[in-house]
């Protein structure tokens, strides 16, 4: 099976997700899948997710609710894209972005916040959603099983505002990182998505801050 052989349902499906990855950070659930598409069972979506990774559009990550992950087919996706495919330096049409790499985010445990560079990437910002103000490079890969790996250059809407569930980036006592966001009744903690590392847990007397919403990735060409 190819990617010509999708249906218009499987076109659909592979929209949503892109769309709930650059809009939420993460993909959808097959149930929250069969639930946007009207199917009357998981196995529906299910199907489909199948038809969709042997086409070689998406990937899948197996015992977990949102192990998808949008492969590079040419057809568009928003949550990520190869640097490979930035604009050629001194090419600015009017929708392309150009997004300073601010420093290095460690994926493992936070590092301190260095982020002077002169170094700019030119992207169409098409590929983003919410609009990115910066790039963050990536160390390390507490945050794999959301596709997020060591090197990538993760897009960064600075905002001070996110949600329990989204991925952030955020700053404790003047460190960074990026994590999962998830906010109790009695405290907030950073959550990982590799189980080889644990999570963090903002305490009282921490300065703690939402420095900005993760918007989309771009992976350097290796």
């Amino acid at each position: 099976m190819n990617l010509d052989d999708l249906t218009a349902t499987q076109h659909t499906i592979l929209a949503l997700i892109g769309e709930r990855i650059a809009s939420e950070g993460v993909p959808p659930s097959q149930t929250e899948i069969a639930a946007a598409m009207g199917f009357s069972s998981v196995r529906a979506a299910q199907y489909h997710l199948e038809a969709l990774e042997q086409a070689g559009a998406i990937s899948r990550t197996p015992g977990r609710a949102r192990g998808i992950r949008l492969c590079d087919t040419g057809l568009g996706d928003p949550g990520s894209m190869d640097i490979s495919a930035a604009m050629p330096a001194g090419v600015l049409p009017d929708n392309a972005l150009r997004l300073p790499v601010l420093g290095r985010v460690a994926a493992g445990l936070p590092i301190g916040a260095d982020i002077g560079s002169d170094e700019v990437v030119l992207l169409d910002r098409v590929f983003f959603s919410p609009t990115p103000d910066y790039l963050l490079k990536v160390q390390g890969d507490s945050m794999r099983d959301e596709g997020i790996f060591d090197g990538d250059l993760i897009g960064v809407h600075r905002t001070p505002d996110a949600r329990s569930g989204q991925i952030v980036v955020a700053r404790i006592d003047d460190e960074i990182t990026v994590k999962l966001l998830k906010v109790g009744k009695d405290r907030i903690r950073l959550l990982p998505r590799n189980p080889d590392y644990q999570p963090i847990e903002v305490m009282p007397d921490q300065d703690f801050a939402i420095e900005g919403l993760y918007c989309g990735l771009v992976r350097p060409s290796r």
